[in-house]
């Protein structure tokens, strides 16, 4: 796998220089997300978004769990994509470790309707306890059955007040949050403002007329991000942008 750097042009990349190369500022709290899409904005093939990844795009997906405090993810997201345990290998995890980091990061589930499997390993054999996003208006039946194997937090009568559960996070020390999608969740956080940086991948691919786009949800204001790194890999880009100054 040959990495080249675009911007800034640096040439190939080795592994150590890759994962500095998504290093957060951990002097500020930030939510990340993280996206595959097609060139034709697809975020997915048959329903799955592995179909448009490439090594490339798997490595960095790895690096930027290997840097957050919190993996956030949509119900649905976690339902389609097939979640299992969120369990970093062990060298990843001794990583972490000794940038004094914990061995392993919070899985967060956002779900309005707790259409959740308790039984899950995502949830049964998670390294850490997850915690879930909910609302007051919840069900309160699933939400006792997901209290022995996850923190079940309510923000927001109806809906998930994302703003104020993403602060209870960053009250609880998980200052650096990782967005895997979907979404609608991705939609969510755009709304809300609440999107510091954005990790696209560009798979080399046209994916045809149907695929959903990387956002979904009601109409909100755009918000400008700047490009602050392109890499390619065997016509893959790999793309960060953050909030705009």
């Amino acid at each position: 796998m040959v990495l080249n750097r675009i911007l800034p042009p640096t040439g190939p990349l080795s592994d150590v220089e890759l994962v500095a190369a998504y290093a957060p500022d951990r002097d500020r709290p930030a939510v990340r997300v993280n996206f595959v899409a097609s060139l034709d904005g697809a975020v997915h093939l048959d329903g799955y978004s592995k179909g448009l990844s490439g090594d490339a795009d798997r490595a960095v997906f790895s690096i930027l769990r290997r840097h957050a405090d919190a993996i956030l993810v949509g119900a649905g997201t976690l339902r389609q994509e097939r979640y299992h345990r969120v369990r970093l290998a062990a060298p990843h995890s001794a990583w972490r470790v000794s940038q004094g980091l914990a061995a392993q990061p919070t899985l967060v589930v956002v779900s309005s309707s707790l259409n959740l499997d308790p039984a899950a390993s995502v949830f049964a054999e998670s390294p850490v306890r997850p915690i879930v996003l909910t609302h007051l208006g919840a069900d309160p039946v699933r939400m006792a059955a997901l209290a022995p194997v996850a923190d079940v937090l309510t923000f927001g009568a109806s809906m998930v007040d994302l703003t104020a559960g993403l602060a209870e996070l960053r009250r609880r020390g998980l200052a650096q949050i990782l967005s895997e999608g979907g979404p609608m969740l991705f939609g969510d956080l755009v709304a809300a403002d609440l999107v510091d940086e954005l990790c696209l991948t560009v798979s080399p691919l046209l994916a045809g007329p149907g695929p959903d786009r990387i956002v979904a949800g009601a109409p909100s204001l755009p918000r400008a991000l700047r490009p602050i790194q392109i890499i390619e890999s065997e016509g893959f880009l790999l793309t960060r942008y953050q909030r705009a100054l």
